[in-house]
């Protein structure tokens, strides 16, 4: 069953938002910054397998640039992070809809 859940980080006035499976790997990862909560990163594990496995390093790399690079270690202990809460799938999926927008893709 997935998870999804938030942290900030407020050296860096960051919130991290996660899907995560059932295993505790992110399945999507968005990040929000700054006063306005711009978004900066919006990646999917299942994009990110489909380039490694059907596109060449040109198109990785402008992935990450657009949408930044997904978490690649488990999400174990996330409830110990600052500002660490539990989030509905319908606000990750509203979050998600709006980061990718911003960033310039459909969500």
């Amino acid at each position: 069953m997935a998870t999804w859940f938030r942290t900030y980080y407020e050296d860096e006035d960051l919130w991290l938002c996660f899907e995560a499976d059932e295993e505790g790997w992110a399945v999507r990862h968005i990040e929000l910054g700054g006063e306005d909560a711009r978004p900066r990163t919006a990646a999917s594990l299942k994009e990110v397998l489909h380039l490694r496995d059907h596109a060449d390093l040109a198109a990785m790399t402008r992935y990450e640039r657009r949408y930044g690079i997904l978490a690649d270690a488990p999400l174990d202990g996330w409830q110990d992070q600052p500002g660490a809460a539990r989030i509905t799938a319908e606000e990750f999926e509203r979050l998600w809809g709006e980061a990718r927008r911003v960033l310039g893709g459909a969500g």
